[in-house]
């Protein structure tokens, strides 16, 4: 009976862990890469960009990439950018919601359309948790009191919280353990 449990609990890691690891990587313009014979129009229709997906841009080193704002990605203005890259290989993480605008900094081959708008959809399950609000006068804890021991030396306690890849380690080494003393 015991076994039982400790498999439902690893189904239920593995369950929740799966609704947060379910970013798509696409290589921008598949095996033509960031390049100006790439139809970037043709490769970005039908498909449906969230946060947390990845887009991995594949461009020789001659070549470079900027991200602009909206107007800057209407007009090909290429001197007013938001980030510029160069490396040859760029990796970006769809990380909020909203537009997201590309183009090759160089002009001419922006112009020709060598540039790409993705539009980046909100994905529940991989949302980043918000940032935690200042505790109300009905939520503050109690402090520690400073307790000594009988010789005037201040006790010490600690805790700690496990998640994450820990209690998926923990998960398993618990596993492990419990199914080496099964006897056959």
């Amino acid at each position: 009976m015991g076994n039982n449990n400790i498999w439902v609990m690893v189904l239920v890691v593995i369950g929740g862990f799966a609704l947060r690891c379910n970013a798509t990587t696409y290589i921008v313009g598949d095996t033509s890469g960031w390049d100006i014979s790439t139809d970037l129009d043709t490769w970005s229709q039908g498909k449906r960009f969230f946060v947390g997906d990845v887009l991995v841009f594949q461009y020789s080193s001659s070549a470079s990439l900027n991200e602009v704002t909206r107007e800057n990605f209407n007009t090909c203005n290429t001197t007013n950018v938001l980030k510029a890259y160069s490396s040859g290989n760029t990796t970006i993480t769809l990380s909020q919601p909203g537009q997201r605008f590309f183009v090759s900094a160089n002009r001419l081959l922006c112009l020709g359309g060598m540039k790409l708008q993705v539009n980046v959809e909100n994905n529940q399950s991989f949302s980043p948790a918000t940032a935690p609000q200042p505790p109300t006068q009905s939520d503050t804890l109690p402090r520690p009191s400073s307790k000594t021991d009988n010789n005037g030396v201040p006790s010490a306690s600690a805790s700690f919280v496990i998640g994450g890849k820990e209690a998926l380690a923990i998960v398993f080494v618990c596993y492990v353990i419990s199914t080496s003393f099964i006897v056959f």
